[in-house]
C-alpha cells in the first residue's frame, strides 16, 4: 500500500494545492494570465478579451493579481496616460498550468478546434 503524501486537511497556506487553487480558482484569473502570456496588455484590451467582465471587476481582479505578485502595472507619462499590465516571473510560472488547461479543453471538451 502506498504511503499517503497529502496533508490530512487541504487548507491554504499549509497545503500547496489549496494555495494554488485559491489563485487559479478565482474567476477571471486564468483568462487574464492567458491573455498576458502573449505580452503586456492595456486595460481595454483585457476588457475586450474577457467578454462579460465589468470594468470594476477587471480593475479589482488586476489589483488583486498585483497584490499577489502575479501581474505588474506599468504607467507611462504620456498624453493620454497609458497603463499596461504584464506578467511577473510568478505569473509566468502559471503558464504551464494554463497550457495544460488548454490541452485538456482541446482533448476532452472539443474547445479550440478551429476550422482553417
Amino acid at each position: 500500500m502506498a504511503a499517503r503524501t497529502m496533508l490530512p486537511v487541504h487548507a491554504a497556506p499549509t497545503c500547496s494545492v489549496a494555495g494554488a487553487a485559491e489563485i487559479v480558482g478565482s474567476k477571471w484569473t486564468v483568462l487574464l494570465v492567458h491573455d498576458l502570456s502573449e505580452g503586456p496588455r492595456r486595460f481595454t484590451a483585457l476588457e475586450r478579451s474577457c467578454e462579460g467582465i465589468s470594468p470594476r471587476t477587471l480593475a479589482e481582479r488586476l489589483r488583486w493579481l498585483e497584490t499577489e505578485g502575479i501581474v505588474v502595472r506599468h504607467s507611462y507619462a504620456e498624453s493620454p496616460p497609458r497603463v499596461e499590465y504584464a506578467l511577473t516571473p510568478k505569473g509566468q510560472a502559471l503558464l504551464p498550468v494554463v497550457r495544460e488547461m488548454r490541452r485538456f479543453g482541446h482533448d476532452w471538451l472539443g474547445c479550440g478546434v478551429h476550422e482553417t
